[in-house]
């Protein structure tokens, strides 16, 4: 296996906690999203996979959608907000997440491995 499989399946395995989480803190629009995604060259991602997720989001209820016009002329913008649902998704993904990050700092310490 080649370094760049491994980082597309950890890529693919949190770009969905990365964006719930960018939701959460202010409704974003899709370009939006991957722009900010952009930071980070580890998780960037191109519109053919945000936006299938997005729309799964909006369909498994953890997302919703709005249209808002903008200031400057150009067409409007669909922004996505988290709800309650997508709230308590995170809220356990981020658990899981950290259950992550423990069982991979313990790895390898002595007397953690039986």
């Amino acid at each position: 296996m080649h370094i760049e499989d491994w980082k597309s399946q950890i890529k693919r395995g949190t770009l969905e906690l990365c964006i719930l989480k960018m939701i959460a803190r202010k409704p974003c629009y899709g370009y939006e999203i991957i722009s900010r995604l952009e930071h980070w060259p580890i998780l960037a991602a191109k519109e053919s996979t945000v936006y299938p997720l997005l729309r799964r989001l909006l369909k498994e209820g953890c997302l919703s959608s709005s249209w808002q016009e903008t200031t400057e002329g150009l067409p409007p913008r669909k922004y996505y907000s988290i709800t309650g649902q997508g709230k308590e998704y995170l809220e356990a993904m981020e658990g899981e997440w950290e259950h992550l990050l423990e069982a991979m700092a313990g790895i390898g310490q002595d007397g953690d491995m039986a």
